[in-house]
């Protein structure tokens, strides 16, 4: 195996706003609270200790969400470490996507167990939790319900709606037995489907499903999964409920700080009057003047927060100090920091999840003979096609006779300098341009038909490994690599993914 490392900024797939925030431009200073740097995880525990978090309530609503499941000794003692106020949780969270979803959910993951496993040893009086926030409530079943394997689609389909969590799995056995045919035989598909089955049993929910087969993944690492779906825990956050759903508190904070980041970037996440649905058992409704509102004091739990209400649930109830996410939840995440500042609830640090892209070795070895290396794949076909032509012996270039063109045109504007002159000669000077243009095209077409075979080869690599132009981690599956490598695919992204590093890892496996 061998690794290299590419800095974001050179990466035009993200961000504007990601790439300053890694770069710390003083721009982005006002929309959030520490950077990501290992000295700045202090402050922010000795900000955090002073917050008010019911650690009883939480251990307790933890221990029965994981009732019936087996729990390794490391995620035992993280559950039950949160009692202590030396206790921090590092949380990630995603969609309850079928199989785990894009291969960029198992990035987060192990982000976020990589980052607590560094403050263990930087900070050793404190225990750290890595923390998997299920978005259990999340309504966009179609988001959720497929996974791409060997270039096919497996897709979930029923009637079902609402949150997707509460959703049972009564028709998942076709899916799984298509996946079992797409998968093939082997020591590593027969491991990997008896974990799926097991955790995708027709009794449970999407969301104990979900659970079951990401501690059956990361068990060994203490991995901590929690459900905000609880009676319990969202009591706790009825004063919030009760501002935004009676008063429309934040709607002028989230509009105004919105309105200041969208003046250099995109804005994320579209802000309402009221942040809350109602939440029934097979429908989650966005709550607007038209509907009956439950009585928020006795039915919390029917009350269900937006994408942008979400974080301050979170961090109301969890005893966190930063979040791990993509570059759309950092966007949205600094829509919210007058919010966190009203309620006094601390703003976690903003730390970007690892990327990687995996390249077999036989691609990799490819790419040498055609001249390419593996970070070369960041460019666009097009660029790649002129890079493999213009280092080419046998492709002629006209550049220097186009130097010479201009340059004879030159002197005569300078003979004739009179404004008439000028312009009749620049006329002639762009008229057989465009005629050597559509030369120098005709050209570059015959040399890439000579070299068509290469060209090809390049194309097809470039297409493998970003379809549809995207990076590979937001299309593929886990089990595509896992059936190849196995549970060594898992301990080798741990081993190479640094979430303090601000590098997008290339791995040749």
């Amino acid at each position: 195996m061998s690794s290299d490392k590419i800095p974001y900024t050179k990466i035009s797939l993200f961000s504007k706003l990601v790439q300053d925030y890694l770069v710390q431009n003083e721009r982005l200073d006002p929309f959030y609270n520490r950077h990501n740097a290992i000295e700045n995880f202090m402050p922010q525990i000795s900000e955090k200790e002073k917050q008010d978090i019911d650690r009883s309530l939480l251990v307790e609503v933890l221990n029965e969400q994981y009732k019936g499941i087996e729990l390794s000794e490391d995620t035992e003692n993280n559950i039950s470490s949160l009692s202590s106020k030396k206790s921090f949780t590092l949380t990630t969270g995603h969609q309850l996507c079928l199989f785990s979803g894009p291969l960029y959910c198992i990035y987060k993951i192990l982000s976020v167990i990589n980052l607590s496993e560094k403050l263990k040893e930087k900070y050793p009086s404190y225990h750290f939790v890595p923390m998997f926030w299920m978005a259990s409530e999340d309504h966009d079943f179609e988001e959720v319900n497929h996974i791409h394997l060997f270039g096919k689609k497996i897709e979930w389909k029923t009637s079902q709606s609402g949150a997707v969590g509460r959703m049972n799995l009564s028709e998942i056995g076709d899916v799984l037995e298509n996946l079992l045919e797409v998968m093939g035989e082997g020591e590593n598909t027969d491991k990997m489907y008896s974990i799926l089955e097991k955790a995708y049993s027709k009794e449970n929910s999407l969301a104990q499903a979900s659970r079951i087969f990401l501690n059956a993944l990361f068990k060994d690492d203490g991995l901590v999964i929690i459900d905000g779906d609880d009676t319990r825990l969202k009591k706790q956050i009825t004063p919030l409920i009760k501002q935004d759903v009676n008063e429309k508190k934040f709607y002028s904070l989230l509009q105004e700080q919105s309105t200041k980041l969208g003046e250099h970037y995109k804005v994320q996440a579209h802000v309402r009057e009221i942040n809350f649905f109602t939440l029934k058992e097979n429908e989650r409704q966005r709550i607007n003047t038209s509907i009956e509102v439950p009585n928020i004091d006795k039915q919390p739990e029917k009350f269900s927060p937006n994408v942008l209400m979400r974080p301050l649930y979170q961090e109301s109830i969890l005893p966190n100090i930063a979040y791990i996410g993509g570059g759309a939840e950092i966007s949205y995440w600094m829509q919210l920091k007058s919010v966190f500042d009203s309620e006094n609830i601390p703003f976690p640090i903003l730390v970007l999840r690892n990327s990687a892209l995996i390249i077999s070795e036989r691609h990799n070895e490819k790419l040498k003979s055609l001249g390419f290396s593996s970070s070369d794949l960041f460019s666009s076909e097009h660029e790649l096609h002129a890079h493999y032509i213009s280092r080419q012996e046998d492709v002629k270039s006209i550049d220097n006779e186009l130097e010479q063109f201009d340059s004879v045109f030159e002197k005569i504007k300078s003979t004739y300098s009179a404004p008439v002159h000028q312009q009749i000669i620049e006329a002639e000077q762009q008229r057989h341009r465009k005629s050597i243009d559509i030369l120098r095209k005709k050209l570059e077409k015959t040399e890439k038909q000579k070299h068509k075979s290469a060209l090809d080869q390049i194309s097809k690599i470039k297409q493998h490994y970003f379809p549809n132009n995207g990076l590979q981690e937001r299309h593929e599956n886990l089990i595509t690599f896992y059936l190849k490598y196995g549970d060594n695919f898992i301990k080798k992204m741990k081993e190479e993914l640094d979430p303090l590093d601000s590098n997008f890892v290339v791995l040749v496996l």
